[in-house]
C-alpha cells in the first residue's frame, strides 16, 4: 500500500484485481466502493495502517454484506481510504495524503469512512460502503452533503470486517440520492420488523443547543421547519435522566475499552507509528478496567431503555447531526479535536442505544452542508429512511 490515486485522495493506490459481480440484479449498473476495512477477496485489508497491511494476507473471501451488494449487480471500482484503524471522526489519516470534500474543498471529510464519502460525493462512485462506531456513516454524509443511516446495531452482518468496538460498530453506506439509497437497504435490510408508522416526531433542547453558535441554531430550525411540513412539529420532551455529559464519556468508556481488547496485543508488539489522536484514545483505552466497563454498561442499559420508552413504537427524534458544517482544514489539532467532542455528543445516541439513525443533506452553513437527523426505534431503519424520502422530496419541491 504505497498511497492514493485519483483528484480526491478517495482511493487507495492498489493492484487492480479482478473481482466478479452478478451482471443483472437490483444494483446493476452501480459502481461500488468499499471502506479498506472490508475484506475483498484477493486484497488485502489495511484498515489504514501501512503496518497491519503489510502483516495480512489476501482475503480468501469477500465480506457477505459486500458481497451480497456485487451479487445484486453492482460493480466493485476500488478500496478507500479510512481513518487510521476506524478510530476517528475527522478524516484526517497521517500515512496518507487526505481525501478532499468535493462539497466544501476547503473543509474536512470526516471519517473515519473518509475515502467513501469523496468517492460518492466527488461522482467517483454511485455507492460506498463505510461503517459508524461512533458516527463515521453520518458525520461525513453530513460534512459532504450526502445521504447517511447508522442502521440497528447488529442488523447487518459485519463478517470479513475489522472490528474496532464491537458492542458499537455498524455497516453503514453512502450514495447522493434517495432512491439508490433505498435499492441498497432492500438488498441488505429487507423489510423491517419494526412495523409501526413513525408520526411522533420529538426533540430535546438539550441535543438542539449543541450546534456551535447563532448562525448554526438559525440554519438547524430552518431544517426543522422543512421537516415539519412532512412529520409535523417535534414536541419538545424533558431531559433524559442522563446528561449528555454521562452519555458522552460512557460511550468513549466502551469505545475505548473494547478498541483495546481488540487491538491493544497488535498494538503492543512494537511502535507501529499510530498517528496524532489515535494514539492517544488506544493508550486512553489500555487504562479502562473491565469494572469501569461493566459500571458504563450498566449505564448504557439504563440509557437505552429510557429511550426505548420515550420512543414507543412510533416515535421519532429529531436532533442535529453535527454541530455545524465541516472543520476547515486550516483548523488547528485541538480546534478539531474539541469539535469532534462536541459532536459526538450528538452521535452517541445512537451508538449507545443501538437504534438506527438517519441524516439528510438539507442544510447549508457558508456554502458547506449542514445535515439534520432522525433517530427511530430498533428495526425502524427503512421507515426511517421512507420518512426521509419524503423530506428530501418536500425539500427539494420547495427549493
Amino acid at each position: 500500500m504505497t498511497g492514493t490515486r485519483g483528484p480526491l485522495n478517495a482511493f487507495l493506490d492498489l493492484d487492480d484485481i479482478p473481482v466478479s459481480n452478478a451482471q443483472s440484479g437490483l444494483l446493476a449498473g452501480l459502481r461500488l466502493a468499499v471502506k479498506d476495512i472490508y475484506d475483498v477477496a484477493g486484497y488485502r485489508t489495511g484498515c489504514g495502517n501501512p503496518q497491519k497491511y503489510q502483516e495480512s494476507s489476501p482475503a480468501s473471501a469477500t465480506a457477505p454484506a459486500v458481497q451480497a451488494l456485487l451479487d445484486s449487480g453492482a460493480r466493485f471500482v476500488g478500496k478507500t481510504q479510512t481513518d487510521e484503524l476506524a478510530f476517528s471522526l475527522m478524516g484526517l489519516n497521517a500515512h496518507f495524503p487526505s481525501p478532499v470534500n468535493p462539497a466544501a474543498p476547503d473543509r474536512i471529510t470526516g471519517g473515519s469512512s473518509s475515502g467513501s464519502a469523496a468517492a460518492v460525493a466527488g461522482g467517483l462512485a454511485d455507492i460506498a460502503i463505510g461503517s459508524d462506531t461512533g458516527g463515521s456513516i453520518r458525520a461525513p454524509a453530513s460534512f459532504c452533503g450526502l445521504i447517511g443511516l447508522r442502521v440497528t446495531h447488529g442488523r447487518i452482518s459485519l463478517d470479513g470486517t475489522m472490528p474496532l468496538a464491537p458492542s458499537l460498530d455498524t455497516f453503514g453506506w453512502f450514495a447522493k440520492d434517495m432512491a439508490t439509497y433505498d435499492k441498497v437497504g432492500a438488498v441488505l435490510l429487507g423489510n423491517d420488523l419494526h412495523r409501526h408508522e413513525l408520526q411522533r416526531p420529538l426533540a430535546l433542547d438539550t441535543l438542539d443547543g449543541l450546534v456551535l453558535g447563532p448562525r448554526e441554531a438559525d440554519e438547524y430550525r430552518g431544517l426543522v421547519r422543512h421537516a415539519c411540513s412532512v412529520i409535523g412539529t417535534p414536541r419538545v420532551i424533558a431531559p433524559l435522566s442522563h446528561s449528555t455529559d454521562d452519555l458522552y464519556w460512557c460511550f468513549r468508556t466502551l469505545q475505548g475499552y473494547e478498541a483495546w481488547q481488540n487491538h491493544g496485543a497488535w498494538i503492543s508488539q512494537g511502535d507501529r507509528m499510530l498517528g496524532p489522536g489515535v494514539k492517544e484514545r488506544f493508550e486512553h483505552g489500555a487504562t479502562i478496567d473491565a469494572a469501569t466497563a461493566q459500571r458504563e454498561t450498566e449505564r448504557r442499559v439504563s440509557f437505552r431503555l429510557e429511550l426505548a420508552d420515550l420512543l414507543g413504537e412510533d416515535g421519532v427524534l429529531v436532533l442535529p447531526t453535527v454541530p455545524g458544517a465541516a472543520p476547515l482544514k486550516a483548523d488547528s489539532f485541538d480546534d478539531l479535536q474539541t469539535y469532534r467532542e462536541r459532536a459526538l455528543r450528538l452521535l452517541c445516541l445512537s451508538g449507545l442505544s443501538g437504534f438506527p439513525q438517519i441524516t439528510l443533506p438539507l442544510g447549508h452553513l457558508d456554502g458547506a452542508p449542514f445535515g439534520l437527523s432522525l433517530l427511530g426505534p430498533e428495526n425502524s431503519d427503512r421507515q426511517l429512511m421512507a420518512l426521509a424520502a419524503r423530506i428530501l422530496s418536500a425539500h427539494q419541491r420547495s427549493a
